[in-house]
Formats: structure tokens, sequence, C-alpha cells
């Protein structure tokens, strides 16, 4: 008997398609050789390249176990992790991929506590992996624009604290603006997730150009601040509705609601709370990662292992660092 292995009638072919099985990771990621020839594919795709100098010859040599490469052109050495994230980590690859499959197949995320258990590490060995890697998320979707027809909200992350101010100036809530693209019947492409300094005209002035493509329209609700687009030449709609719930459920909202809600249901779920202000470019950069590359499951650990290798080392002391905000 053969079982179909579409999705019956009605079913989201985006939410049920096949991802790769924890048997397909093991046959493909088992091993450390394994691991190594697939990050040095995702470094190196044509071939060795200095890091110093672009030069494409390299000589190889062993030294302490570990294999390197010296550049024929400037002599610099280099190991298959330097430079990038996976640099001066002592975990082998193969707990690196076992935690690249996890953070990319589960749902929602996964928690630094949750991958501690899954991986056998400890719980800072874990922290610091999953900030490594939702850093190398966001830096991936730092240059995204979006074009065609594009919904944006304003939202926030967090809550008040014990004793501390209430409402939107409470020191626990970090504002972000959330936007989705659009195509001509309704269907939703690529989003952009990004922290910002406030809610005002000059924040989604450097907002839209970092990530408004020319030609762009946008709609919104009635925040005044979102006028700022017109003044770069954006077609701006404004949502009107009697009520809150129409409003999110109007033709040019609806699709940004309804990732704004996953979102929150996402990040309250797995995480519950983590310092707002500090990491809440890394959470939402991952979460924007996760979206824009809903649609092919099966390619998620090759396209987050080039993210990896591309970005740079990042010391426990810059992940835990409050970060100098950047507007956009």
């Amino acid at each position: 008997m053969t079982v179909s292995a579409k999705p019956r009638k009605g079913m989201n072919r985006i939410q049920f398609q096949p991802g790769l099985s924890l048997a397909e990771f093991l046959a493909a990621f088992g091993t450390e050789a394994a691991c190594a020839r697939a990050l040095r594919r995702a470094r190196w795709p044509s071939g060795f390249v200095c890091a110093r100098c672009d030069h494409d010859h390299a000589s190889r040599f062993r030294r302490f176990g570990q294999i390197y490469w010296q550049c024929s052109g400037c002599h610099a050495q280099t190991s298959l992790r330097a430079g990038t994230v996976f640099a001066s980590s002592k975990l082998p690859l193969r707990t690196w991929f076992l935690a690249l499959y996890l953070l990319t197949h589960s749902k929602n995320g996964l928690s630094a506590l949750a991958l501690k258990r899954h991986l056998g590490v400890c719980y800072r060995s874990a922290w610091r992996m999953k900030h490594k890697l939702m850093q190398a998320m966001t830096d991936r979707e730092a240059g995204r624009q979006l074009g065609g027809i594009v919904q944006i909200d304003d939202a926030y992350l967090g809550g008040k604290l014990p004793g501390g101010k209430p409402g939107r100036g409470s020191e626990n809530k970090r504002p972000f603006l959330i936007a989705v693209e659009t195509d001509t019947e309704g269907h939703p492409g690529c989003a952009v997730i990004v922290p910002v300094p406030t809610f005002n005209k000059k924040a989604v002035e450097d907002w839209g150009k970092a990530h408004l493509v020319a030609g762009a329209e946008v709609y919104s609700d009635g925040l005044g601040a979102f006028r700022a687009v017109i003044d770069q030449d954006h077609a701006h709609t404004v949502i009107v509705a009697e009520t809150r719930k129409a409003a999110c459920e109007a033709d040019g909202a609806r699709w940004v609601n309804v990732v704004l809600g996953n979102l929150k249901r996402s990040l309250d779920g797995t995480h519950h709370a983590f310092h707002f202000f500090k990491y809440a470019d890394r959470y939402l950069g991952e979460a924007a990662w996760r979206f824009n590359r809903r649609i092919h499951l099966k390619a998620l650990i090759p396209r987050l292992l080039v993210a990896a290798a591309r970005c740079k080392p990042q010391s426990e002391r810059a992940l835990r660092a409050v970060p100098v905000f950047s507007p956009c």
C-alpha cells in the first residue's frame, strides 16, 4: 500500500510540507568528518579563498590533530572554524550541527534550557550556541527590503517590571516594527521584524530607507508616524475600521497581524521571558529568518550553515553587551 506524501485538500501546503527527518539528518551529518565537509562547502563553495588577501591557493597541514590551511599568497594560516561562529568552541561540530537541526526544525524555536537538555551540555554553552546562531540569522536579515504591497504595524516586546513604569513607558518594553509584503493576490511573501528607538517620524523614515524598495505601497493603521513613508514617495493607505478586530482582519492588515500574533505566541510559549531590551534584535531576527525561509524546510540547515560560516566570531562579552541602538 502506497501512502501519498501530498497534503490533503484544504491543508496548508507550506505548513504540511516534509522537512528533514531526524533519521535523514543523522545519515547526512552523523559523523565529525561529514560535518567538516559540509562546513567546508558552506565556507568555501568554490574552493579555498584567503580571508586576508583573497588568494585561492593554499597548502594544508595538520597540527595538534587539527587541519590548517596556509595561504600561498600571504602565508596566513587559518582553520576551518576560524572566522566563523564556531571559532574558539571546543564542542564537536556534530554537537553544533545538532543544534542547527533542533533550532531550525522546532516549529516555534527552542529555548537555551531545552537546547541544553537535548545536547547534553551546560546551560552557559547552550546559551552561547543559541545566541551565536541567532546572531548569524539576524545578520542575514539585516539588509532585507520589501516591495509590492507592504503591511506594517507597531508593537512591543515585554511587559511591566515589578515596581516599574506601566504602559508604553515600561523599562522592560522594546518597541519594534513588523512588516509583511504581499502580492497583488494577497499572498504573503517576506517579512521584516526589527526594533526601533521609538514610534516617531524619524524612526519610520530610517526604517523605510533601509527596508522599503522604490515603489512599495504601504498599508498601516492610523499611527501618525507612518505618514513618513509619503515623504519617500511611497503610496500610503490608512486602514480605518469600526472595531479593533475588523481592523486586524482588513485586507491591508490581515497578514501582518497573523505574523505578529504567531510571533508573540511563539516567544511567550517557548521562552516565557528574556531580557527584552538587550536581546530583542536577535529574537526578532531569528523569527524573521525562520518566516522568510518557511517554504523550503529541507534547505534550512544548509542555509543556516552558510550564515554561520559568514558571521564574524562572537565572544560572550559581545553577546551579553547592551547594544548600541541601530535605528534600522
